[in-house]
């Protein structure tokens, strides 16, 4: 595969996306807009489902570069058709809210056919195939609700996957991850910094559920990718402020008898705007925890080692919590 190959694809599905965001914007104004209320971060009504875009462009540029290619699709196509369902799943629950369990039926759904059809083993000799295909549908409904949970101030959901996608790309470009996954990384990335511009805070267009969904299969795919070739540290590395910030923030809201399938603001990231954090402050110093995590991920990949490997993990979470204790109020306690 051809190393230009891979920004190209970016370049592509960044003019895409735009191009669709601009032809979709009137249907959007007309039909999505997100009201604001006593939960949101914004104060004025805002389209949403611009991820309808970042989607459609993903797949496309992905899918004709790999059938252009002759590259294997028999992966690719069960992601972009579960992909596509959760997007469907999303639009329709943007426009009416949809009841939890109906939601999460159709996310197991499509969870369990990426995972079967990828027919991945990450610990082949340690635990039979059934019961870690049951962990991987599990973990991969809930990292599609967190990254969902987490796409709640401006451009948040491009400093997480703008990071990650770019790195798997360059992995793709040196040859150690496979040319599939690489493209489809490299198409998404460009997709999201197509839909950055309008999505600059203040936000003029957010991704909304037909956006936020699909992108966590997709990113959930990749990091399973990149799993199996034995980088188990690195894709525990790449999304672990999202990991952290949403997994501790559903176990407070358990331990605090709340329920945990209605709206609210209470994410760290959320909670940094009562500490003085603007919006692009807080999606900055995503950001910029986020390149720290590559940086440590792209370290236990060329030293695999045991002792690095598990350095670099523990400096990841010390990362991560303090700049969750930063949100959480300036050295407050993370549980506090």
């Amino acid at each position: 595969m051809p190393e230009l190959i891979y920004p190209a694809v970016a370049a592509v599905s960044a003019g895409l996306c735009a191009l669709l965001i601009i032809a979709l914007h009137p249907l959007l104004v007309r039909y999505a807009m997100a009201r604001p209320n006593a939960r949101s971060s914004h104060r004025v009504p805002t389209p949403q489902g611009g991820g309808l875009a970042v989607i459609a462009a993903t797949f496309f540029v992905a899918g004709a570069i790999l059938v252009g290619t002759g590259q294997g699709l028999a992966g690719p196509a069960s992601v972009a058709a579960a992909g596509a369902l959760l997007a469907l799943l999303g639009a329709v629950d943007d426009i009416k809210p949809l009841p939890a369990v109906p939601r999460l039926l159709v996310q197991f759904f499509a969870v369990t056919t990426v995972v079967v059809a990828s027919e991945v083993q990450i610990f082949p000799e340690a635990v039979p195939s059934s019961v870690e295909r049951a962990i991987l549908v599990f973990a991969g409904v809930w990292f599609v609700n967190l990254v969902n949970f987490m796409d709640g101030i401006d451009w948040i959901t491009v400093a997480e996957v703008v990071p990650i996608t770019a790195f798997l790309a360059c992995l793709g470009v040196v040859g150690l991850v496979p040319p599939v996954p690489a493209i489809a990384a490299a198409s998404l990335c460009g997709a999201m910094l197509g839909f950055a511009p309008f999505n600059r805070p203040v936000a003029r267009l957010f991704l909304g559920d037909v956006g936020s969904l699909p992108i966590g299969l997709i990113l959930g795919w990749l990091l399973l990718e990149l799993a199996t070739t034995g980088a188990i540290v690195a894709a525990i590395l790449l999304p672990l402020y999202y990991l952290a910030d949403a997994t501790i923030t559903l176990l407070r809201r358990l331990v605090a008898g709340e329920r945990i399938w209605e709206a609210h603001r209470t994410h760290f990231y959320q909670r940094a705007s009562d500490h003085g954090f603007s919006m692009l402050a807080v999606s900055g110093r995503v950001f910029g925890l986020n390149i720290v995590l590559a940086v440590l991920a792209g370290v236990t990949i060329l030293w695999p080692q045991p002792a690095v490997q598990m350095l670099a993990l523990a400096a990841g979470v010390v990362a991560v919590t303090l700049q969750l204790r930063r949100f959480a109020g300036y050295g407050g306690m993370v549980w506090g």
